[in-house]
């Protein structure tokens, strides 16, 4: 009889919650809240996602207003920044991406969808000239490529009133950025185009691990 009483009981408990939407929503959103942190605080603790990885230097204030750029004209869309740590992956492109090498990037832009290359190991494996042709017309180099011109970037010019403000910015949020170096950073892209800095950007990608 007390088993029987208490299948009922366990019976009218779970139904009352799938028939209660506001209780089955309090109790999803609890569930998931638990999840989330039990997932996500640890990382803030562990060394390899918090501190930079050897050799990691913040970018300079031409490889930023590059980065800038290459979020501007939505890049991020067709190129990830994160190689898996799949044979496959680190055959293809290199060694698997570390969430230390990106702990100056707000945001990092790891992301999942690849139409395009993996660009987390980019840098240093073409020439500026290569960066510069395939800006200019993608085909000239790659005649299969899907990806669009971005011809008017070498005419563009940056706004070098822009880099001091967007460094002391970044030094808020934990960027080593030291005083001479935001101090010239206006200086450092005065005379340069907008596809000067999206070049910069791109050779200094993965450098730290190499």
């Amino acid at each position: 009889m007390n088993a029987s009483h208490d299948t009922a009981s366990r019976g009218f408990t779970h139904e009352r919650i799938e028939t209660n939407n506001f209780l089955m929503i309090v109790l999803i959103v609890l569930v998931v809240a638990v999840g989330g942190i039990v997932e996500i605080v640890p990382l803030f603790f562990q060394r390899s996602t918090t501190q930079p990885v050897d050799g990691l230097k913040p970018y300079t204030a031409l490889q930023l207003a590059g980065r800038d750029i290459y979020l501007r004209e939505g890049c991020y869309g067709c190129h990830s920044q994160m190689i898996r740590t799949l044979r496959a992956e680190t055959l293809r492109y290199g060694p698997y991406s570390q969430a230390g090498e990106f702990v100056y990037d707000h945001p990092f832009q790891w992301g999942s969808k690849r139409t395009g290359p993996d660009l987390a190991r980019v840098g240093g494996r073409y020439s500026d000239e290569w960066h510069r042709i395939h800006m200019h017309n993608p085909r000239d180099l790659v005649p299969e490529s899907n990806m669009p011109a971005y011809p008017w970037l070498a005419t563009a010019p940056l706004k070098p009133e822009e880099a001091e403000p967007k460094m002391r910015a970044l030094r808020t949020l934990g960027v080593p950025y030291p005083d001479e170096q935001i101090a010239g950073a206006a200086a450092e892209l005065k005379g340069k185009t907008e596809l000067d800095a999206l070049v910069a950007y791109l050779q200094v990608l993965g450098t730290a691990v190499k």
